[in-house]
Order: C-alpha cells, then structure tokens, then sequence
C-alpha cells in the first residue's frame, strides 16, 4: 500500500474537520480530544479482523465479534465527538452488538439463532436512534418557535383553501 492511499484520506478527512469546526486552536491536545477513537478504538477492532483473515486464515471466527463490536463502537464514538452527537448516537452502542454478531452469523456456520439477537438489537437500536433523532429535531424546532408558528399557521391556512366541500 502507498503512502499517498494512505495519508490522502486522512488529509481529506483532516481538511473537513477543520472546515466544520471553523477557527479551532489546532494541537496535539485536539488531536486527542476529537480523534481518540480513530486513534485507539477503532484499530484494535482493525486488528481482529486481520487477525482473522490474515493470521487465522478464516478460522477461528470468534474473534469478529469483539472485532465487530469495537470497529462500530469506534465509529461511533468518532462520529459523537467530531459532531457532539452523544445523545442521539448512544444507540450505536447496541447496533456494534448486533454487528458483531452478524459477523459470526456470516461468516461462521450461518446458524439461524443467531439472527434473534441480532434482529432485536438491530430494530432497538433503529427505533432509538429514530426517536432520540426526532426528539432532537422537534428541540431545535421548539427553540425557534415564531418559525413554527408560521408554518402551523400556514398548513391551517391551506387546509381550510383546500378542503373537499362534503356538503352537496
């Protein structure tokens, strides 16, 4: 592998970061207050899976699953801190369960049991995060309230101009 494939996303992602984040004070100290989990979380779970693939030459697929579970739990752990995210992103959490144990369904013997857990994880975590999203929106909606104001008063508006006559 080459140096540029290597240092060009992480450029990219470096330049966006500073993009998003505006005038930052940019230090070592930053660098381990936003990016820790892509520092220390997210290649432990890396490594499990080269363990697997490389090392144990596909046998052995117990090691996917801590390896499913740290790489999603790193992601979203990089995802809450690069965009504060915590409180709508928590579900994630349950989501890298669901994730490493669809590993070791996959690539294991594909045995149908395991798929309850990881379905009921899954919809958990969907539902949660859809409604801790939601819950999120209609918060920053309820802060700007003249705004929603104007578009109830708006929708009731063009309901009563276009309603069915029911009377005849």
């Amino acid at each position: 592998m080459n140096r540029s494939a290597f240092l060009g996303p992480i450029l990219i992602l470096l330049g966006a970061f500073m993009f998003i984040k505006g005038e930052i004070e940019f230090d070592t100290g930053t660098i381990f207050t936003y990016f820790w989990p892509t520092l220390f979380v997210i290649p432990v779970g890396v490594f499990f899976h080269w363990l697997y693939f490389s090392i144990l030459q596909r046998r052995g697929v117990g090691v996917l699953v801590p390896g499913g579970v740290i790489f999603t739990a790193g992601v979203v752990c990089q995802i809450s801190m690069l965009f504060d995210t915590w409180d709508t992103m928590w579900p994630g959490f349950m989501m890298a369960a669901a994730v490493g144990l669809f590993e070791l369904y996959w690539f294991g013997g594909r045995n149908k049991w395991l798929l309850i857990p990881i379905n009921i994880l899954t919809v958990l975590s969907l539902l949660f995060f859809v409604i801790f999203s939601l819950g999120s929106l209609f918060g920053s909606l309820a802060s700007s309230q003249p705004v929603v104001a104007m578009i109830l008063i708006v929708a009731g508006g063009l309901m009563i101009m276009f309603r069915k006559n029911d009377s005849g």
